[in-house]
């Protein structure tokens, strides 16, 4: 099983790349695995309670359960991914049951953060955008699907999204194999990551 780590600050275009690589590999033969899905289990706590979670933290995800799971999928056994609502900030208590795929990718912004996960990455990438750019994104996206406000998504980055992305997100470039600037569409970066992927998958 080939493992990759798609990291990148909010907004960069994870997804985008993601679905890029995913376009033209085999059906069937790639998996992923978002980081969203391992928040914390916040059952224990109000909602008010949650909402004042800092969620660009790295001690706001489940790492050792991600981990498990990827341990799983490696031996070959099926996971069951948790559901995590953000609008609830907590699990939902549904999985979605995960197969393994001679590809898995494992997509989020503080992937990189953790040491045991990233010795499991054969591949490890990271999405740089524009700060400018990954903020209209997250507006755009917070607003809706998230059911954010414009002075919620505002506060919340200027308190801590940037200064997590500084003290977290952006120094794991240094851990990366591949950097993919998306600013604009990156084809030849993608391209090399999916002949690598070729290659395993033959």
């Amino acid at each position: 099983m080939l493992i990759i780590g798609i990291a990148g600050g909010t907004g960069c275009g994870k997804t985008t790349v993601v679905n890029q690589i995913l376009k033209e590999l085999p059906e069937g033969e790639v998996g992923v695995i978002s980081q969203d899905s391992y928040y914390k289990d916040t059952t224990h706590l109000s909602f008010d309670e949650r909402v004042k979670i800092n969620f660009d933290h790295p001690r706001s995800i489940d790492f050792e359960l991600l981990e498990n799971h990827l341990k799983d999928l490696r031996e070959g056994i099926d996971i069951h991914q948790p559901v995590y609502s953000f609008i609830k900030h907590n699990r939902t208590g549904d999985t979605i049951l995960t197969h393994p795929r001679k590809v898995m990718i494992v997509e989020g912004i503080l992937i990189l953060t953790n040491p045991e996960l990233r010795k499991m990455f054969d591949i490890k990438i990271f999405v740089h955008a524009d700060s400018d750019e990954r903020l209209i994104r997250r507006l755009k996206r917070d607003i809706s699907e998230r059911g954010r406000d414009l002075d919620e998504v505002l506060a919340r980055y200027q308190n801590t999204l940037k200064p997590m992305h500084q003290q977290f997100i952006e120094p794991m470039k240094e851990y990366a194999d591949i950097i993919i600037p998306n600013n604009k569409y990156n084809t030849v970066a993608v391209d090399i990551v999916k002949s690598i992927i070729n290659q395993r998958l033959v």
